[in-house]
């Protein structure tokens, strides 16, 4: 049987229609409410991933306009930016799990055409994490430190000489616990420390703006 054609009032309509809903047969779960859930179709399953474990790192459009174009299985795929994805991994610190090789291995293959710059905004007041990881690049390929720009070593380390002049933060806190939920749990738990990441979500709840460059150093005594 021959399919009716839609009447122009019905194309119209779908043209104005801004909510798609797609409705599947499959078993979904809230893995995470912070950062992933899964959906099940009998063996497998699919990670949807809208943030870092700690939700530091959102998934925003920026992820989509700068991801590159890749055949993935004869598909036409979007990869995620490899600055993002940096700027994800460099807070996976876990007893099982670290990702700074992978992390050096994308700097040692995509640094020459890398932005730095959005990179380091990414960061925003957890500059210390990137400049660990960025330490640790240097120490694992000696030979190839110029792959980071000197700018951005430059501004990292003045940015610590300045720390070391402001001293110690008033407020007793343990921020160990954005990078892994388990390593710093006896510092919160059994030492007296605050805990750094409901220190944290609560301080970006605030949804102040920050930018990238030297005014970030005001915001680093924001435990006091």
């Amino acid at each position: 049987m021959k399919e009716r054609t839609p009447r122009v009032d019905q194309v119209e309509l779908l043209r104005r229609t801004f909510d798609f809903d797609m409705f599947v047969r499959v078993r979904c779960e809230r893995a995470d409410e912070v950062w992933i859930y899964k959906a099940y179709k009998g063996e497998y399953f699919v990670d949807f991933i809208f943030s870092s474990g700690n939700g530091v790192a959102t998934v925003d459009d920026e992820w989509f306009v700068h991801a590159r174009t890749a055949t993935v299985f004869g598909h036409q795929c979007l990869i995620s930016p490899a600055e993002e994805t940096i700027w994800s991994k460099a807070f996976v610190n876990e007893r099982e799990r670290y990702d700074g090789a992978d992390i050096n291995h994308l700097i040692l293959k995509m640094g020459r055409s890398m932005d730095w710059e959005r990179l380091l905004r990414r960061f925003d007041r957890y500059w210390e994490v990137l400049l660990s990881h960025l330490m640790m690049f240097r120490f694992a390929y000696p030979c190839e430190r110029d792959l980071v720009p000197t700018w951005l070593m430059t501004e990292l380390m003045s940015r610590t000489l300045d720390t070391l002049k402001e001293g110690n933060w008033d407020e007793r806190l343990c921020r160990g616990n954005l990078i892994s939920r388990v390593n710093y749990a006896v510092d919160i738990h059994h030492w007296g420390y605050g805990d750094g990441r409901s220190w944290d979500e609560r301080d970006r709840g605030k949804g102040e703006a920050r930018g990238a460059g030297r005014e970030l150093e005001n915001t680093l005594g924001g435990g006091r």
